[in-house]
């Protein structure tokens, strides 16, 4: 039963860094607002790549799990990545 509350922590870990991720570049990068950059990405077909950009903070939510010997929740962040690597594959296809 822990195991699987682990793996969702890190799940939600995983959401929280991809999002928190694409807000800071959309704010680091871009001279519109949140909104207007969104509605841009959409617009010229770029959601996927800004996505990717979001997930990299993933990769350290993933490696600081596996330091602290916290593996369940590395699967949680991993899962969390998977499934953002499908929501970019489905924005690549439309």
């Amino acid at each position: 039963m822990n195991s699987k509350r682990d793996i969702l922590t890190g799940f939600l870990v995983g959401l929280i860094a991809n999002t928190i991720g694409t807000l800071l570049y959309i704010l680091l990068f871009s001279d519109l607002s949140i909104a207007d950059t969104w509605n841009a990405a959409v617009e010229q077909e770029h959601v996927g790549s800004l996505l990717a950009l979001g997930a990299i903070l993933n990769l350290l939510a993933f490696f600081g799990f596996l330091r602290i010997r916290r593996d369940n929740r590395a699967k949680g962040v991993l899962m969390a990545t998977v499934l953002t690597a499908l929501v970019i594959l489905y924005y690549k296809l439309n």
